[in-house]
């Protein structure tokens, strides 16, 4: 590989992994690289996913004194994006790209309204007897479980997704929710990068500058977001998003 390759390489794990922990959608900076550089897309697709989950896992870590108190909480959707993301992984490597990816712009342009109304939609449901919980309902699990399966798959956005779907049904303020989207995400990632080291060929080099450099974005990010206000939060959210979206379009 030559060195400025490299060098791109690295540069692109920090910024996915920064992004990553604060939003999610950093691998819409570090798979487009890789296609840039050369690497078949379904190699990079699975390279991308072994090189970032262990960003998302010092992330998390990062935020672990968010995540106190959600012990319950958190092990019930860990099982869900398990379970999701075994499955996205496996369609990953059964399926054709172009009918799945047809529906993933959607679904951000969804996350991004229910990142935006949330509130409003969860004044609304109140008033009528269904606020959002604590607890993790049927209807969260469900949905956490289907994002997981988009994260085994694909991954971008995942994070934007979470955040959407957990200011709609779950009553935790947004940091607390960060804290949980970035340990979800990364399980979908480290179940993933399983099935895909078992079953699918890696470029290993790729996938080492970016699980450095995404180490190094993970533990940025965890400091960067945490000083976030809930409003620059969710406006950051909502740019990542649209910047998703045109990416995936175009």
């Amino acid at each position: 590989m030559i060195w400025w390759h490299a060098a791109l390489i690295f540069v692109a794990g920090v910024g996915a992994g920064t992004i990553n922990t604060v939003v999610g959608s950093g691998t819409l900076i570090t798979f487009p690289t890789l296609v840039a550089l050369g690497v078949p897309p379904v190699t990079a697709n699975v390279s991308n996913t072994v090189g970032v989950f262990p960003g998302s896992l010092v992330g998390a870590w990062g935020y672990r004194r968010e995540l106190k108190g959600q012990r319950d909480r958190a092990i019930k959707l860990l099982v869900a994006s398990t379970v999701g993301a075994a499955i996205g992984a496996l369609l990953l490597l059964t399926l054709p790209a172009d009918a799945f990816n047809a529906i993933v712009p959607v679904l951000i342009i969804l996350a991004i309204l229910l990142v935006l109304f949330g509130k409003r939609l969860t004044a609304w449901a109140a008033r009528r007897g269904h606020a959002p919980r604590a607890t993790v309902t049927p209807l969260l699990w469900v949905l956490v479980l289907g994002t997981g399966v988009y994260g085994g798959y694909f991954g971008a956005a995942q994070g934007v997704l979470l955040m959407g779907l957990f200011g709609l049904l779950l009553a935790e303020p947004i940091q607390r929710q960060n804290a949980l989207k970035n340990l979800l995400a990364g399980m979908v990632n480290v179940v993933a990068a399983v099935v895909f080291v078992a079953s699918a060929h890696i470029d290993w080099t790729a996938a080492g500058l970016i699980a450095l450099g995404s180490v190094i974005g993970g533990l940025i990010g965890a400091k960067v977001g945490r000083k976030l206000s809930p409003p620059v939060l969710r406006a950051v959210i909502v740019v990542v998003g649209l910047i998703a979206v045109v990416k995936l379009l175009v």
